[in-house]
């Protein structure tokens, strides 16, 4: 993976979108050259899929051409704290908020080079058109979101099943996709797990909404450039007891960055106005 690493530098574990030209076109229409891109890098994926030909490199790549695609159109990205990940000798559990189909598209040229990583889905995307070679391809867990017990076993069994063959989970546990973070709707099923497994918790924060959620097709959201793209990973966190302290903890960590990041956009318009 060490050319993934090389085509994404960081700077003191910190990587940050370089200048860049961007064509009056990707200005002019962000969505349209964005999701053109992100279809022809579906349909080439799906391809290799189909002929088992889709592992973990070509995960990477593919993933890391939907960070470029965004940078193409102007978006900006800021991430930080994976040298969390990268000191971890044990699978772990990232436990974030969710806003939109940008984390679980770029996640994986982040993460997988440091470790093997897998997502908790929606059963209904391993029945996407064309999409659901790929998922089915990366042995996620699917839950249904109907059915709340069986999900949740589903999730146990399926979590500890591979996180003890090495492969650390991506959950999201609000479920849904959502602009603004309750706090309330934040379930601890990753508390749970991790305790089961005996495995630390990374917490994510992260801020995403430059990939907006579409009215008809939830992925085709508009583009909007003017958003910067921000991931913060934590310091591992230990579930101990009931792992109330954790939860708080996770919690206290994606609250504070998205503040943080509000209030950092907020001082950036009034500087241009």
């Amino acid at each position: 993976y060490t050319r993934t690493m090389a085509q994404l530098p960081y700077v003191n574990d910190t990587y940050r979108t370089a200048p860049r030209h961007i064509s009056w076109f990707a200005r002019a229409f962000p969505s349209l050259t964005f999701h053109s891109q992100w279809i022809a890098t579906i349909l080439r994926s799906c391809m290799l899929a189909k002929r088992a030909r889709y592992g973990d490199q070509e995960w990477i790549d593919s993933s890391l051409e939907v960070l470029r695609s965004l940078e193409s159109v102007g978006v900006q990205f800021e991430i930080d704290g994976l040298n969390h990940l990268r000191q971890l000798e044990t699978p772990c559990l990232i436990i974030g908020n969710h806003m939109s189909s940008l984390e679980t598209t770029v996640l994986p040229c982040l993460i997988q080079p440091l470790r093997r990583i897998t997502f908790v889905v929606k059963e209904s995307l391993l029945n996407y058109p064309f999409f659901k070679h790929v998922m089915r391809s990366r042995d996620p867990i699917p839950v249904s979101q109907t059915d709340a017990r069986q999900d949740f076993k589903a999730m146990l069994d399926g979590g500890t099943e591979r996180l003890a063959q090495g492969i650390s989970l991506v959950i999201f546990p609000q479920g849904q996709r959502a602009a603004a973070f309750d706090p309330a709707k934040f379930n601890t099923i990753g508390i749970k797990l991790a305790k089961r497994a005996g495995v630390p918790i990374i917490p994510l924060a992260l801020h995403t909404s430059a990939w907006s959620i579409g009215r008809i097709v939830s992925e085709f959201g508009k583009i909007k450039p003017a958003q910067k793209v921000r991931f913060s990973f934590g310091a591992p966190l230990i579930v101990n007891g009931r792992g109330t302290d954790a939860h708080e903890a996770t919690l206290q960590f994606i609250t504070r960055n998205l503040q943080e990041w509000e209030e950092e956009d907020r001082q950036s318009v009034l500087a241009v106005s």
